[in-house]
């Protein structure tokens, strides 16, 4: 019989989701950030077993919370035989260890290590991985634990999946070599892709930006025919995908009005500062594009926010300004949510507090992209 180690990567990891109310915040808010930590964990692959909230003023600089919910928290992973613990924030180096003394084999996690974990596992080509990894190892080099200390090829699970695989890697200075030599690969690769986009300078770019897992790969497939991944799931997609199209011109018959189109990488809320830095070269897809298409998911609750992050980081990356149209997809979802009320209300509503035009679709029904294809030739 194999010994029992080898099945510790086949098991399910039980997880505990901790987060922190700020009194700045509305008290609705935790519960949705809690929610999307749960759709961010479980897309890691393990299972959200329970939750552990506290009201504060600011999180506790030594444990990001309270003594006492550090006991509770001490209580609940007993209770659920835990593997990992997962805070919905950045943790600072002294504050996970600091964490880490009240536990032995449980893992903490922080919700920058999360999303990195998703992106290292949804990472195909050459240029993902390698952002990936940079950003991985620039993460790492700080917060030299003891979970990095012990790895193994047999131990798996959330956290385990970038550099420092084996004990020796846990040196300081084998991942300050590591990051130099990332960084010299992703310029390599940055020269590459630039001049790919410097031959495309003469073709008309739309690119479609978006909160992650609103249908933009979705959308891309259906105009494109492209086979590109398109999963309910959060990150599904990582790379910009390029793809040329060609819409019918209806206002000069017989006429062919050919573009490039892009997929870009899904935006969320707390996304990594070193996932930004290292997925720029990504982006450039989107500052160098004509035309954006913003895609919103209206069948969730938290739509609203989530246009006005995507709208703030397209600010911070310097593409606020560019012709942009507004798709608000997955109406077939919302009406399924919403029978009471009216789509025509809401597209109203919209339509007259918003500046940029505006198409309502379906994209798995393919509903109204006739009328999306016309709003991306309109604003080209």
């Amino acid at each position: 019989m194999k010994p029992a180690f080898y099945y510790t990567s086949k098991k399910q990891e039980r997880a505990i989701l901790v987060g922190v109310h700020l009194k700045k915040e509305s008290n609705n808010k935790l519960n949705e950030y809690l929610d999307e930590l749960e759709a961010l964990t479980i897309t890691a692959g393990a299972l959200p077993m329970a939750r552990l909230t506290q009201n504060l003023d600011f999180p506790n600089p030594r444990t990001f919370i309270g003594e006492g919910k550090l006991n509770d928290l001490i209580t609940l992973v007993e209770y659920h035989e835990a593997d990992v613990v997962i805070f919905d924030d950045e943790l600072t180096p002294s504050q996970i260890r600091n964490i880490e003394k009240n536990f032995k084999e449980v893992k903490i996690i922080d919700r920058s290590l999360l999303i990195l974990d998703i992106f290292s596992k949804n990472a195909k080509t050459a240029q993902a991985k390698t952002q990936v990894e940079l950003a991985l190892n620039q993460y790492l080099l700080p917060r030299l634990t003891k979970m990095w200390t012990h790895l193994s090829k047999q131990k798996g699970g959330i956290g385990m999946k970038g550099p420092g695989e084996t004990e020796i890697e846990t040196d300081r200075r084998v991942i300050r070599t590591n990051i130099t030599l990332l960084k010299e690969r992703l310029a390599l690769i940055d020269k590459q892709n630039k001049v790919q986009r410097q031959s495309r300078m003469d073709k008309k770019r739309v690119a479609l930006v978006g909160y992650t897992n609103v249908g933009k790969s979705t959308i891309m497939n259906l105009l494109s025919r492209a086979d590109v991944l398109a999963e309910n799931k959060l990150f599904a997609t990582l790379d910009s995908t390029v793809r040329k199209v060609v819409f019918e011109d209806p206002y000069n018959e017989g006429q062919f009005i050919p573009i490039l189109l892009s997929d870009t990488v899904g935006f969320i809320r707390k996304l990594p500062t070193l996932l930004i830095e290292s997925f720029k070269s990504t982006l450039a897809e989107v500052i160098e594009a004509d035309v954006l298409v913003h895609v919103v998911d209206i069948s969730n609750p938290e739509f609203e926010n989530q246009m006005e992050l995507v709208k703030q980081t397209l600010f911070d990356i310097g593409a606020r300004e560019k012709p942009t149209l507004l798709v608000f997809n997955k109406i077939d979802i919302y009406k399924e949510n919403n029978p009471e009320t009216e789509l025509t209300e809401f597209e109203s509503s919209w339509l007259s507090k918003e500046h940029s035009p505006i198409v309502f679709i379906s994209a798995t029904e393919k509903t109204n992209i006739n009328a999306l294809k016309m709003g991306i030739i309109d604003l080209l």
